[in-house]
């Protein structure tokens, strides 16, 4: 893993070397040097204090569903989506050199993992240990090389860490993938009608009767569609509830404009994140 000294041509991404989050910058901009930060909150700070132009951070995966925090710490952070990256997660199990399927007895993985591959962890009848995240716990096992332990993780972990991998796609569903996005300090202009645009925004709702289906009201009577919906909790108050969405579309097309100036006499605290091109992924699935 190279780690520039150039800011203008590094991405960060939160995790240990070999994380899936490092695979996505891998795939997504791969003549960019990579920065791991400890939490999401310096990963964020990093492109906020120009440690690196970009971070890559997972939203949402197909299986576990949305990533803890993110939703909250985006809206705060000052960052921009500029892009987004869908990551089909294949999961290895990996292995100290000498091991074998017959000598391992233990697994440890993110909680996330271990659910994933529940069918292969049964069949081998292994011990899952919940691990606070997949890479880390590759890089432990290489550094103890006990050979009746395996971690879940990606194959770039392996080869990170120097563990063979003793299966390969290990992963229950075969339609496990990563929605990431792309954060910059500055957003990116898009030009109307320049491809397929998705445009982000959070919003905070009254406490009143029907809130909600009067705010997005106008956006079914303009035609806009809504491809993604996650409300949560804001400072703690049951009361406070806001609102993530994505919807197909640029600001200035005429029908989201009207949607959103719909939304906000409803609503509150309109914050639009990013309006980006949305990934081919979304053609295909």
């Amino acid at each position: 893993m190279a780690i520039s000294k150039k800011p203008s041509n590094t991405i960060v991404f939160q995790g240990l070397p070999g994380a899936y989050s490092h695979l996505a910058c891998q795939q997504a901009y791969p003549e960019m040097n990579v920065l791991p930060a400890q939490t999401f909150e310096d990963m964020f700070a990093a492109v906020e204090d120009g440690r690196a132009k970009y971070a890559m951070t997972p939203i949402e995966n197909s299986v576990a569903g949305r990533v803890a925090d993110i939703h909250r710490l985006m809206p705060d952070s000052g960052l921009f989506i500029i892009g987004e990256h869908f990551l089909r997660v294949n999961h290895h199990l990996l292995a100290p050199m000498g091991a074998t399927l017959k000598s391992i007895r233990v697994v440890r993985s993110h909680v996330h993992a271990l659910a994933q591959c529940r069918a292969m962890i049964q069949k081998l009848k292994l011990d899952a240990i919940v691990h606070a995240d997949t890479a880390g716990a590759a890089k432990e096992l290489s550094e103890h090389g006990d050979t009746s332990e395996a971690a879940i993780a990606s194959k770039l972990a392996g080869e990170t860490y120097g563990l063979k991998s003793l299966r390969a796609n290990i992963e229950d569903a075969d339609h496990n993938t990563t929605r990431f996005v792309v954060l910059s300090r500055r957003p990116q202009k898009q030009a109307r009608g320049s491809g397929p645009l998705v445009t982000s925004f959070v919003f905070g709702v009254r406490n009143v009767p029907a809130a909600l289906f009067k705010s997005l009201g106008g956006f079914a009577t303009n035609g806009v569609n809504i491809t993604k919906l996650e409300s949560y909790m804001v400072k703690g108050s049951f009361k406070a509830t806001q609102f993530y969405a994505d919807v197909e579309g640029h600001p200035d097309d005429k029908n989201l404009k009207l949607a959103l100036e719909e939304l906000k006499f409803f609503s509150h605290e309109v914050q639009i994140l990013g309006t980006y091109p949305a990934a081919s992924y979304r053609e295909r699935n």
